[in-house]
């Protein structure tokens, strides 16, 4: 199977134990009280949208290319690391007043489409928080043993500490210009954190030995570190048919990814000026964004934030290489790296 065929094959099997999981909160909360059955529901359609589960699929792969088998044990670890992306998810879509998610609505505006904005926003910030604590719960009611269980548990717990603190720091240089090594350091954090922590709960639940794990541990931060500028870069330049919703909207905020930190190095005053009074517009057009987007071209800034999303690329997949998972696993991750690094060239 390519890596695309294997994410969705087993896309599919971590879907079915979350219906299992989420069904189950359901019951619990109906004996409570209709409005937070519906809570449950919408956590249930949110959690279960379509989408690649890049994260729990990571750590499925890692757990197999160590054991050698897909058990239900690690499939209900996987509902853990879903939801835990997703508890994420909620808050970064309420900071951000992001209305989309996947084709479907964000959840506080799920919750606010039969209310209002105040009940919308406020269920959000605790629904965050409850499926935080889903996380601990599906994970410490998977079945490994308590010694692996405190290993993971110490992990997820260092892994939302990081991204919230990562989340702090994007908020703060909507206000400032960090430079390249300020926007590493929140990015180490963010995605970075998020792969290195889900390859390490499967290396760790599938009994790879301390010398891989922390192999595993750099390999999912260079991946993270490749993915999180792609993802930056797709967001300014993509189009609205390849991306699914407007793109712009970080830079509408005030955002800094990596390649705009870099125009402020490399571009002229001018330019800069330019971009400066495009980008704070209250309403930035789609002219408007042509227009950033050339200035970034132009500067260098995009083929020097594509270089750096490349260099861990390679970097990943080196590091994989030395680990002592199968050769199927290695093949995987492999392949989805080095797509990652060829979608770059997609965006000019």
């Amino acid at each position: 199977m390519s890596w695309e065929e294997t994410l969705d094959y087993y896309g599919v099997l971590i879907e079915e134990e979350g219906k299992k999981f989420l069904t189950e909160a359901k019951k619990a909360a109906k004996a409570y009280h209709p409005f937070i059955e519906k809570v449950y529901s919408n956590i249930e359609e949110f959690v279960l949208r379509k989408g690649k589960k890049l994260a729990s699929c990571s750590t499925l792969l890692a757990y197999e290319g160590y054991a050698g088998k897909i058990d239900n044990r690690i499939l209900k670890a996987c509902v853990s690391i879903e939801l835990y992306r997703h508890c994420i998810l909620v808050h970064d879509d309420l900071v951000d007043e992001d209305a989309q998610r996947r084709g479907g609505k964000t959840f506080h505006r799920l919750v606010a489409e039969n209310y209002d904005d105040r009940l919308g926003c406020g269920t959000g910030v605790f629904v965050g928080d409850l499926m935080y604590a889903l996380t601990l719960q599906a994970m410490l009611n998977s079945g490994f043993s308590q010694e692996k269980l405190n290993g993971v548990t110490l992990l997820l717990l260092e892994g939302y500490r990081n991204v919230n603190e990562s989340q702090m720091l994007d908020l703060l240089f909507e206000f400032k210009e960090p430079g390249v090594d300020e926007w590493d350091v929140m990015a180490s954090k963010r995605a970075a954190s998020l792969f290195e922590i889900t390859i390490l709960v499967g290396g760790i639940l599938g009994n790879a030995p301390e010398r891989d794990l922390q192999i595993l541990r750099e390999a999912g931060m260079h991946m993270g570190y490749s993915f999180d500028i792609q993802d930056d870069i797709i967001d300014t330049f993509a189009s609205l048919e390849q991306y699914g919703r407007p793109p712009g909207g970080d830079i509408a905020l005030g955002k800094k990814p990596l390649h705009i930190i870099y125009t402020f190095k490399l571009a002229s005053r001018d330019a800069l000026n330019t971009l400066k009074n495009l980008a704070s517009k209250e309403r930035i057009s789609p002219d408007d964004l042509e227009s950033i987007r050339v200035i970034v071209r132009e500067s260098g800034a995009l083929e020097a934030a594509k270089e750096e999303a490349k260099e861990h690329a390679e970097k990943a997949k080196t590091l994989f290489a030395k680990t002592g998972l199968s050769d199927e696993t290695k093949k995987f991750f492999t392949s989805m790296i080095t797509y990652i690094e060829e979608s770059l060239d997609w965006y000019k």
